[in-house]
């Protein structure tokens, strides 16, 4: 890594979190991380406005104002891509670097979500019950192997946040996502980066980055794009150590080497 500044990166975990499950900071010992709870999730559960993929990323920008003092690179995970583009096209001046690890770009994206926002309220709860309730057949339906810490930080994962979080959230990405502005937005976001020099890296699981519907212009202007092998959708749960070091060659030296 070359020698330069302690970077700043802010984590948006998806539809479920939060992202500090993991405890990146152990494996990112040189990067000053933040995992704050988004609104309806963890110590802020009880708050039922601002579900909405925009009142995130506002929230993530007071964040960024007013308690991390300061820009930072920002990594959003599935639907906290989404999260990541709308604080990029919101607060620029708050954004050295956008990190989106298979975020939502199109409807084609949002499968999980369209099902989870159809479904009746009573049907979801009990679903998202059962999941809560058994948390390594989880796992095991998302195709991970449930090893023993695996299946304690799922069941972390799944008590983080109400049905009801999930569902609201599930719905803004419906919402937001297949809007006609939402690609603009990604668009205004790219052009400031090479502008501005912020850029976008894309990162995806060797399992499931094929699945993921990135148009043709994003991975064009994309820096690069960046491939964890052996894992799928959820890698950082399935290898975190691999994630991390991923992670910080992008953030140190603007590539994407493993390391592994």
């Amino acid at each position: 890594m070359t020698s330069q500044a302690r970077p700043r990166l802010l984590l948006i975990h998806g539809l479920l979190g939060s992202l500090s499950y993991f405890e990146p900071q152990r494996y990112l010992p040189g990067v000053e991380v933040f995992t704050p709870d988004l609104v309806g999730y963890g110590q802020r559960r009880s708050e039922d406005t601002g579900i909405t993929l925009p009142g995130q990323a506002a929230m993530l920008a007071r964040f960024l104002r007013d308690e991390a003092c300061g820009p930072a690179w920002v990594l959003g995970h599935s639907v906290g891509g989404a999260v990541a583009m709308l604080l990029a096209d919101m607060a620029p001046d708050l954004v050295r670097g956008l990190i989106s690890v298979e975020g939502n770009f199109t409807l084609k994206d949002a499968f999980w979500a369209g099902r989870i926002a159809a479904l009746p309220e009573a049907d979801w709860a009990a679903e998202y019950g059962a999941m809560e309730a058994a948390p390594a057949a989880w796992l095991e339906k998302c195709g991970i192997e449930a090893s023993d810490e695996r299946v304690a930080w799922a069941r972390d994962i799944l008590a983080n946040q109400p049905y009801t979080t999930v569902q609201k959230m599930a719905q803004s990405v419906l919402d937001t996502t297949g809007a006609p502005d939402y690609l603009g937005c990604v668009g205004r976001v790219l052009a400031r980066a090479t502008s501005r020099g912020s850029p976008l890296f894309l990162v995806g699981g060797e399992q499931s980055a094929a699945g993921w519907d990135v148009p043709d212009w994003v991975l064009a202007q994309a820096r690069r794009v960046c491939v964890q092998p052996k894992t799928g959708h959820m890698m950082m749960l399935e290898d975190p150590a691999t994630f991390c070091r991923i992670v910080e060659s992008i953030l140190y030296d603007g590539d994407c080497r493993s390391g592994a």
